[in-house]
């Protein structure tokens, strides 16, 4: 019994031992910030990875009171500064939250790549230069996908499947000319056309990306460079019997 309220006392002096203690550095804190101007700022409380937008971050950040002189310039004091941006670097726990930590998410994007549209998904087709308009496709363009498909029967057919497909990205095809190169074409030395394979990145929603998947695996795909102009009327499955005889429009 003794052994038992020995332990209860103990634990009772530590719980009012803690609290007397929080109550000293609360005080303690008051007095160090008595006469001192202080600022709200909003401080990182958990890790913030490069590219998080900024409004996920109010479970992320918290509120302190500091001394004025302590506050870092360009400081964030409201979210809603941050609206539309992204973290540019990843940000860690007890570093003031700063605007200019922020920015554009098109800042972030690789260089030669434009975003995927919202509801799309990206697939990359590996071509040789000639499938691909040349080889000078840059992202931003829209391009036609035609399919060539031969069947059992040796039926040979060709189609425009899709149109005006975005270009995401594309990796190889020609170098841009430098001043020698150039001067060398002048001179009729050298040569312009590409000769290695590229890689296409195409924004599709999914139903479009299974007939690109399709083509790759079971046939061959030709892209056209399509601008928004583009006629793309009078397009038809083509085969060997009306290559020659179907009407033209």
């Amino acid at each position: 019994m003794r052994r038992l309220l020995a332990a209860l006392a103990a634990l009772l002096l530590a719980l009012v031992g803690t609290v007397v203690l929080v109550a000293y550095v609360r005080a303690a804190d008051a007095r160090a910030l008595a006469g001192v101007e202080t600022v709200e700022v909003l401080v990182v409380d958990q890790p913030v990875p490069e590219g998080t937008p900024a409004g996920d971050l109010e479970d992320l950040v918290r509120t302190e009171l500091l001394p004025a002189k302590a506050a870092a310039e360009g400081r964030v004091t409201d979210l809603a500064e941050l609206a539309g941006r992204v973290a540019t670097a990843d940000l860690q726990p007890g570093e003031q939250l700063l605007a200019a930590r922020f920015g554009d998410p098109a800042a972030l994007r690789d260089p030669g790549s434009v975003a995927l549209p919202d509801g799309a998904e990206e697939v990359a087709v590996l071509l040789t230069p000639e499938r691909a308009a040349g080889g000078r496709l840059v992202a931003g363009d829209t391009v036609g996908v035609f399919l060539s498909l031969t069947y059992e029967d040796g039926t040979a057919t060709t189609h425009a499947v899709l149109h005006r497909v975005l270009v995401t990205r594309v990796d190889g095809g020609v170098v841009p000319a430098s001043a020698d190169t150039e001067t060398a074409a002048a001179d009729g030395e050298g040569d312009a056309v590409p000769t290695e394979s590229l890689l296409v990145t195409l924004a599709l929603p999914a139903s479009d990306a299974e007939t690109v998947v399709f083509g790759v695996e079971h046939g061959t795909l030709w892209l056209s460079r399509e601008p928004a102009g583009a006629d793309t009327g009078g397009t038809g499955v083509l085969t060997q019997t009306d290559v020659y005889t179907r009407e033209q429009k």
